[in-house]
Parts: C-alpha cells; structure tokens; sequence
C-alpha cells in the first residue's frame, strides 16, 4: 500500500486530540504558573459553583444562622469550634460558607460586566475601524474624553446618577444590575481601542476586498470575516479585565456604595469585616482579602500567559 493510500484510510484525529497537540496547549503544559493559576481559578470557580451543595451553611437561610455563634473564631484559635473551621462573622453565618457564595457573587458580578463591555467595545470599535471618518472619529473622542477619568470615578458617577434617576426605593433592589453596568460602561474603551486597532489593519487586506467586490452586506464582512480575526487581543483582554471587573466591585463594596449586606460579595465581607478588625475579629476581614487576591491574581497570571501565547512573535 502507498503512502498516499495509507494516509487516505488513516482515521482523523478527534478534536480532543488537535486540542492537546496545538500550540495553544503545549505553551499551556510548558507553563508551570499557567498551570498552578489554572488549579487555583479551578478550584475557586467549583467552590463557588457547588456552594450551594458543600458549603457548611446557607447564608440566606436565617433558619440555620443562629447568633449565640456570632463572632467565633477559626477552629484552631482559643474559643474555636469544629463546626465553624474559619469561623463565623457578627451575624453567626459561617464564613466558609460566605467565602463560597461571595465568590459566586463577585464572579457573576465580573463575567456579566465584561461581557457588557465586550459587547460596547467590540461593536464601537468594529464600526470606528471599518467605516472611519466622522464615525471614527466621534467614537474615539468619547474613548478620549472617558480614558481621561479614572475607572472607579465613572464607576460612581454612574452609580449615582441611577440612585437619582431611579424611583426612590427602588435602588436597592436594582443594585445588582446597576454595579454591573456602571462597570461594564467604564470599560468599553479599551475593547474599542484594541478592535479599532486590529480592523483597520484587517480592512485592507485581500480576504475583505474581495467579499465587498461580490456585493457582501458591510455588516456581514465586519462580523462574519473582521471580527473572528481581531478576537485575540479581545479575549487576552477580557481574561485580564475579569479580574480588575472583581476588584472594582470589591472596592465599591467597601466603599458602601456597591451590593448591600444582603448579597455577601467578597468586597462586603471585606468591608464588614474591616469595621470590626480592632476589635479583634480578624478572620471576618483576613479570609475574604485572601480569597479575592488569589482569584485576582490567579486571573491575571492565566492573562499574562494568553497574552504570551497568543503573541507570534514570542513562539
């Protein structure tokens, strides 16, 4: 049999296994940080997944919260007990348990942000680059004029600028949405700057020429054959942005102007546990700061390895 034959009846590999032997993934096994960061966000997302299945406690369920345990401390200091390892806060709610559902909360708080960025971003950022001109030009103004303020001021202008324009009462119960998108819209520019960047170098080349000869619709071209090729920076980007997304919220929180006590985010848990950190307390204030720093960082380094992965120059 030739070896044209042999290769003919060879069976394709599956798609787990061009996964496995893509440069992607050997850059990925080559990584030792990569891989530990990996492990921790991992372990950090299924904690936070299952917390309603493990956690010692729910939370929410006044039922199972009992204040005679208020204030007891971790397991192994003086007063500890077994069934609270990490303690309880002035509430008597376990704080493993909080660590477990304050994740969740932060994380959703920072996928939904970035996705609403994301969505802005790329969607200005395509049309800035592919249409140019006066279109190009507003856009990147407003990016201008934003990039001049600090995230976390926009953050609080907008923050505020709902409690006023929302009828009274009914911030509380919109909270949620409203720290979501007042993150998301502080961080539309720099999806726009980077997708801007990568289009007008796409727009050029022959691939696009030649889908707007045959009469392709323009919106078509811009998201069936620009944007696939200009989504690499975006989500080395995004991966990075979920992370700075968690601290924002954390940072409102402790201001008292994000989640109220009734959802306990990391940056509440902080901010509670910060009011009572002379008095003694320290584990209410020390475990959720461990736990947004490892998430935090573990994040960051699993961006700093994609950015590096992705980048063809470094391969």
């Amino acid at each position: 049999m030739s070896t044209t034959s042999a290769l003919a009846l060879a069976k394709p590999q599956s798609w787990w296994a061009r996964a496995w032997d893509s440069d992607l993934a050997y850059s990925f096994r080559h990584s030792p940080v990569a891989i530990v960061a990996a492990i921790v966000v991992l372990l950090l997302v299924g904690a936070a997944l299952l917390a309603p299945l493990i956690a010692p406690q729910n939370p929410f369920d006044l039922a199972t919260v009992d204040l005679m345990d208020s204030r007891t401390p971790p397991v192994w200091s003086e007063g500890g007990n077994p069934k609270y390892i990490l303690g309880t806060d002035d509430q008597g709610r376990d704080v493993l348990s909080l660590l477990m559902h304050g994740i969740q909360i932060s994380l959703i708080v920072g996928l939904a942000s970035v996705a609403l960025a994301m969505f802005l971003g790329i969607s200005l950022g395509l049309l800035a680059g592919y249409v140019g001109g006066k279109v190009d030009a507003f856009i990147m103004r407003v990016a201008d004029v934003q990039l001049s303020f600090p995230a976390i001021l926009i953050v609080l202008l907008i923050d505020g600028a709902a409690r006023v324009a929302l009828p009274k009462g009914s911030h509380d119960s919109m909270v949620f949405l409203v720290i979501v998108v007042a993150i998301g819209l502080s961080n539309w520019v720099q999806y726009a700057r980077t997708v801007r960047g990568s289009t007008l170098v796409e727009k050029n080349k022959e691939y696009v020429q030649a889908a707007r000869v045959i009469g392709v619709n323009p919106l078509a071209v811009m998201f069936k054959h620009v944007l696939p090729n200009v989504m690499g920076p975006v989500l080395v980007l995004a991966t990075i942005n979920i992370a700075s997304a968690v601290l924002t919220e954390a940072t409102l929180s402790f201001l008292g102007v994000g989640l109220p006590p009734t959802s306990p985010s990391l940056g509440v848990q902080i901010q509670k546990g910060n009011e009572l950190l002379f008095s003694g307390e320290w584990w209410m204030v020390i475990f959720p700061g461990i736990a947004l720093m490892m998430l935090a960082l573990s994040v960051n380094l699993l961006g700093d390895w994609l950015r590096d992965a992705l980048n063809p120059k470094l391969q």
